[in-house]
């Protein structure tokens, strides 16, 4: 009789669960690139930085999404790095509240904060991004919100032909990098960042963020990050503007970046233009050399595939005056 009972049960609980899987929308979606690179520098610059290579990334995103029974909806991201050993690259689980705004909890990567790094438009990727040292990236608001962290998002508001949205993040392992596995950071680091972001129906876009990584009382007291930006489309063309500064904690330099961009669309075909340059400043104040990246991409879509090159050049490269980096890169990305 127990056994019938436990059969019983588990068949009842079965039948449960079923119900409530039928009850989500599941998707799958991925991409693959193959892409090749040259690169090219001065004697200062390690040899390491140098040569041409041809390689494949795979990415497969899982999805799912659906409605509680008060309304809210929940949906779920999971990203993987398909590259050899299948790897988690980031995940999310969002929490829409209806006119109480969303939660959303990220892992890695997702937050609001870190997804305005650098807004400007570009055909095939910012001019920093894959296309210059590690010492010479600009890109450096959001840094409180790269592991695990929450987003608060006020609903969207509608004035005078203008969108506006908001947001909050914390992150409780800010800039000590991802979490571990079990998706826990431990840390007495911690970091928080709002955002503001209007776009209007005439083309300009404008918005901002502050952000402060909390040292755990730390030597040096705590990094504070602040970026502001424009935007204007009219047509098939888009150009902006933005600027970020740094505030570094313990003894460290303060940074400063400046970005500029312009981008024309015909069609299936994109090209964009862009330079961003970064400052080091010493404790004294006293300004060092300036990093200064330019890039011209190009990018075409044929449905589900897209070619993108990008010409890439950075003067003054790891600060040091005449120090030069070149890189340039052709892809043939699929999506699916």
């Amino acid at each position: 009789m127990n056994n019938i009972k436990k059969i019983g049960l588990s068949a009842l609980a079965g039948s449960l669960v079923m119900t409530s899987v039928n009850a989500v929308e599941y998707s799958m979606s991925g991409n693959a690139k193959v892409e090749w690179a040259s690169q090219d520098h001065s004697a200062g610059i390690a040899a390491t930085n140098g040569g041409r290579g041809l390689g494949v990334n795979t990415d497969l995103t899982l999805s799912a999404s659906g409605e509680l029974d008060n309304g809210y909806t929940i949906g779920f991201v999971q990203v993987f790095d398909t590259n050899g050993a299948l790897s988690n690259t980031s995940s999310q689980v969002t929490v829409g509240m209806g006119s109480m705004g969303t939660l959303q909890v990220n892992n890695k990567f997702g937050a609001k904060a870190n997804g305005i790094d650098d807004v400007m438009p570009a055909a095939y990727n910012e001019t920093w991004d894959g296309m210059a040292l590690t010492t010479d990236n600009p890109s450096f608001f959001g840094s409180s919100t790269a592991s695990g962290s929450v987003d608060y998002r006020i609903p969207a508001m509608e004035m005078m032909g203008a969108t506006i949205n908001a947001s909050y993040t914390y992150d409780g392992g800010a800039d000590v990098g991802p979490a571990a596995a079990g998706g826990v950071t431990t840390t007495s680091v911690s970091g928080s960042a709002v955002t503001l972001e209007i776009a209007h129906e005439s083309g300009l876009s404008i918005g901002g963020g502050q952000e402060t990584i909390d040292n755990g009382g730390t030597t040096g007291g705590d990094e504070e990050n602040v970026t502001v930006y424009a935007k204007f489309a009219m047509g098939p063309l888009t150009v902006g503007m933005q600027e970020a500064y740094q505030n570094s904690a313990n003894g460290g330099e303060d940074n400063e970046a400046d970005f500029w961009a312009v981008a024309y669309t015909a069609g299936d075909l994109s090209v964009s233009y862009g330079e961003s340059t970064l400052t080091n400043h010493s404790i004294a104040g006293s300004a060092q050399v300036e990093r200064e990246l330019e890039s011209i991409q190009a990018a075409y879509t044929m449905g589900a595939m897209t070619i993108s090159g990008a010409m890439s050049e950075t003067g003054n490269a790891g600060g040091t005056a005449g120090q030069t980096y070149e890189e340039n890169r052709i892809s043939v990305a699929f999506a699916f």
